[in-house]
């Protein structure tokens, strides 16, 4: 079955055929830096990483590049506000950035360009656009360079809106422009902005806008044309569009899917700095939900839909992830990890369906009530089997509990050695305490494990111990 994805260029489902058999080439708006990453934005990185699992499971090579934008209107203001460079606000979140990111494991992209490493591909790009006629430098002697929409008959195409009712582009005065919604390629130095923003260009001192960053980036590392532009759904107008205009203005085919992820919301509104309710990892991790459960949290809404964000749902999400690992812990234990098998038929088709994680889910629910009864009937080969096909969906949306991005690496497995001995003795304790009922001395072991976050549960194969909260 083809895999097909909604493009909002169409505004249809589509079949996904490449450019070149074999190969993908996938752009995904990266974030601003000029404040860390909060869980809004780590949405993102998550959606495009299990497209990016589900292009690699399909057999094709993926170039996935995902950029940084490290210089911009917001950047420059914190600059100012904070008394610090530009550049050092911008490599600080980066770092938060790609931590972020590591903790949700998220793979790390093909490429992860900066804005600031291409203005010469920048430059050659407003250069062809104004010999063409697409654009043009301001005459009012700001240094700014201005796409030319009317020149562009398509303009707004991708987000479907009509040129006639568009407002002012608003990236700058309308002073230099012939036409308020035309948007700026570069802006000319302003003397009450930092002194380092700024670099040489056939118009004068100045800095990229926005829009054309992006174009360029594409250009320099997946060539004029290429398979899948990714971001969110807000950045559809102005941006995408922008980057459309500019780029087919500029000879360039271009994206040949646009696909845009629903938004994280909180309260209805925009998660966001600005509006005081941006939520980061450690707000997840004091709430006692980890990592991987926050990743299940986002996979299982569908990547185009709006999560609306509250403590409850994360909650439930943390508890229905935690059932999913306990049978993978339990299986283990009984038949041994093994290794993650072949995809079920049901899985399959739900993620060919425009990545329909929701259904793919339902799926998997499936084969571990499967799982759970092989577990309690003591069918050994069932609990393989199931094991192996529930690891390999898992493994797709990047939750495997057994993957070594959650157990943490041979450090983490010393430690969990080590931990495993002494609650072994302890529950040797407990065992010899009620080989004597001395129910007081048994039960008092078991609530000690409890106190330290170790759930003791009795099965007929003998006691068991799992942390966290039992359900």
């Amino acid at each position: 079955m083809t895999l097909r994805l909604y493009d909002t260029a169409t505004r249809s489902v589509r079949d996904f055929v490449p450019r070149e058999a074999g190969k993908v080439g996938v752009y995904l708006c990266g974030l601003t830096l000029q404040a860390p990453p909060h869980i809004g934005h780590l949405r993102s990185g998550v959606n495009y990483d299990v497209l990016r699992r589900w292009l690699l499971a399909a057999g094709y090579e993926v170039t996935f590049i995902r950029n940084l934008t490290d210089i911009d209107d917001k950047l420059l203001v914190k600059a100012g506000e904070q008394g610090r460079p530009f550049w050092s606000i911008a490599y600080v979140n980066e770092l938060l950035l790609a931590e972020s990111y590591r903790a949700l494991n998220v793979l790390p992209p093909t490429y992860e360009p900066r804005a600031t490493g291409h203005i010469p591909e920048m430059h050659e790009l407003i250069t062809k656009l104004i010999a063409d006629g697409h654009a043009y430098p301001a005459t009012d002697g700001s240094g700014d360079v201005y796409f030319d929409v009317a020149s562009w008959p398509a303009y707004g195409s991708l987000s479907g809106q009509s040129p006639d009712a568009m407002q002012s582009a608003g990236d700058a005065p309308d002073r230099g422009k012939r036409d308020p919604r035309d948007f700026a390629l570069w802006k000319g130095a302003k003397p009450d902005e930092p002194a380092d923003a700024y670099w040489p260009s056939p118009w004068g001192l100045g800095r990229p806008g926005w829009h054309i960053e992006c174009s360029a980036m594409c250009w320099r590392y997946l060539g004029p044309e290429f398979d899948i532009h990714g971001g969110g759904l807000d950045l559809t107008f102005p941006h995408h569009e922008n980057e459309i205009a500019q780029s087919k203005a500029a000879g360039l085919p271009f994206a040949r899917y646009w696909v845009h992820h629903g938004l994280l919301s909180i309260g209805g509104a925009k998660m966001g700095k600005s509006a005081g309710n941006a939520l980061d990892l450690a707000y997840v991790d004091s709430l006692g939900v980890r990592p991987v459960e926050l990743r299940y949290y986002y996979a299982a809404a569908h990547y185009r839909s709006v999560i609306d964000y509250s403590e409850d749902s994360l909650r439930d999400a943390a508890t229905a992830y935690r059932r999913i690992e306990g049978f993978v812990q339990r299986a283990a234990e009984r038949v041994g990890a093994g290794q993650p098998g072949e995809l079920p038929a049901g899985f399959v088709a739900a993620m060919n369906d425009d990545l329909n994680t929701s259904a793919a889910l339902a799926v998997l629910q499936q084969h571990l009530r499967d799982g759970n009864t092989a577990l309690s009937a003591g069918d050994d080969v069932t609990v393989r089997t199931t094991l192996a096909v529930v690891r390999a969906m898992l493994d797709i949306l990047g939750i495997d509990p057994l993957n070594p991005a959650w157990t943490g690496g041979s450090r983490s497995n010393d430690l969990r050695a080590v931990v495993d001995s002494l609650i072994a003795l302890a529950l040797e304790q407990r065992a010899q305490a009620r080989g004597r009922k001395d129910w007081a001395a048994a039960d008092a072991v078991r609530d000690q494990l409890k106190l330290a976050g170790v759930v003791v549960e009795d099965t007929p194969q003998g006691p068991r111990w799992t942390i966290g909260e039992q359900d």
